[in-house]
């Protein structure tokens, strides 16, 4: 055994010389460190399934708990030996193979969303899940916009080359954000799927989480002091939607008998759809946008019946159980809590958590009530609106990665990203129940 480590050897970083891997030392440590992701998190699975918690909130902890925070802390030799990382990026690591592993889980995992997304009863629902959209953005960002500024101000958790007015956009985005993927994943795991309450969060978490984009690419344009990028994103990204909906779904439907063979998705169909799904993603990252955008609105866009049924059913299991949680160990290995290692940033850290869960939570209730919801459907949209998870992940490691917020905030931000996400799936079985209203009407799966 230590002739096998000291042969594939992680490389190191010694006065400004790198050694770097070769293509076949990285595949071994890659296995390696797959094998060690998918079990560890199986393992947390098991833990939080005994709280309640879906195996994707597991994940999250679990990615957290395999980066610097936990495992670097406790045994930070082998952490390094197992997951080599040079924040430099000068040598070929860890991130050369984990970051694009990552994004595909993060583009199948969307397309399957986009798949499963029932447009029938956004249809019926749009005034509820606009008016939850636009309370579940507005009130949140103002309060981020605000602790954005008193964190400008008086705190040293933004770099110097960010500005007062990118500080404010951002955490206000940040704050704004919902778990859309994750939302998904929440609202499948207690069997809401085509019911009001489902429905509608993730109506409006669609709207929310295209508004954060938006500001995201605002924030980014500012930084880069080139605002034409910012109008190419949005203008490109709404010109994409208009053509993969308008008028790339009616030619999909009218073809759906070339993609389906036997009653069933043929091997050509199933091409297509993933061939589809990675042009989606590569326009929308093409024009600025992120690829789980472009993936989300292309499975929006496929045939609904046997097409959507077994694209899902032959995608999502892999997807899963095999690339997403690659995308947690990534931002776990990102994430150092340590550095919140003063009262005063502990102080702020659950100053950004009040504000998160008061401004997105309380908000999207009072909201959802006031469009004549129920009651108990209204708190139970309010609680799985409040998760961030996913998208709030990827939101601040764009930031993180750009330099806009430093890595002090990277970890005040992922606390309140796990927190959110971890309360979600207790409180709403606590206060809304596990099944659905059953007098809440439901559409049959195979609906356009």
């Amino acid at each position: 055994m230590p002739r096998l480590y000291f042969r594939y050897k992680p490389h190191r970083v010694i006065v400004g010389s790198v050694h770097p891997m070769s293509n076949l030392s990285l595949a071994i440590q890659f296995f390696l460190q797959l094998a060690v992701i998918l079990l560890f998190c199986r393992v947390v699975g098991i833990v939080a399934a005994r709280f309640g918690q879906p195996q994707v909130v597991a994940e999250m902890i679990a990615g957290v708990l395999l980066g610097p925070s936990l495992f670097g802390l406790l045994l930070p030799e082998t952490q390094a030996a197992l997951f080599p990382w040079d924040r430099t990026q000068h040598a070929r690591d860890t991130q050369s193979y984990l970051f694009p592993a990552s994004q595909l889980g993060l583009a199948l995992y969307m397309f399957v969303v986009g798949l499963e997304f029932r447009v029938d009863i956004i249809r019926e629902r749009f005034r509820s899940s606009l008016a939850v959209s636009l309370a579940g953005m507005v009130a949140p960002f103002v309060l981020g916009a605000g602790l954005g500024w008193l964190f400008f101000h008086h705190t040293d958790l933004f770099p110097k080359r960010t500005s007062l007015m990118e500080a404010m956009l951002f955490l206000g985005a940040s704050m704004c954000i919902t778990a859309f993927p994750m939302l998904a994943r929440i609202i499948h795991f207690k069997g809401l799927n085509g019911t009001a309450m489902g429905t509608v969060a993730i109506g409006a978490g669609a709207l929310d989480d295209a508004t954060a984009w938006c500001l995201l690419a605002v924030v980014l344009a500012s930084f880069d002091d080139n605002w034409s990028h910012a109008i190419w994103n949005i203008g490109g990204g709404a010109a994409y939607v208009a053509l993969a909906l308008c008028v790339l779904r009616p030619l999909l439907a009218r073809a759906s008998g070339l993609l389906t063979k036997d009653g069933a998705l043929s091997e050509a169909g199933l091409v297509i759809g993933l061939a589809l799904m990675s042009l989606g993603a590569w326009l929308t990252d093409a024009i600025g946008l992120h690829a789980v955008f472009g993936a989300f609105v292309m499975g929006a866009a496929m045939p609904r019946g046997i097409v959507a049924r077994d694209l899902i059913a032959r995608i999502q299991p892999l997807t899963v159980a095999l690339l997403l949680p690659l995308f947690f160990t990534y931002s776990g290995l990102n994430t150092k809590i340590g550095l919140l290692n003063t009262p005063f940033l502990w102080l702020m850290c659950a100053a950004v958590l009040v504000a998160a869960i008061l401004g997105k939570g309380v908000a999207c209730w009072l909201a959802a009530r006031a469009t004549g919801i129920p009651s108990r459907e209204a708190m139970g949209i309010g609680i799985l609106m409040n998760a961030r998870g996913l998208m709030e992940l990827i939101i601040i490691n764009i930031g993180l990665q750009r330099g806009i917020i430093s890595e002090s905030l990277f970890a005040v931000l992922v606390i309140m990203a796990v927190v959110t996400t971890l309360m979600a799936s207790p409180i709403f079985e606590r206060l809304v129940g596990s099944s659905p209203n059953p007098t809440t009407p439901t559409v049959p799966a195979t609906a356009s």
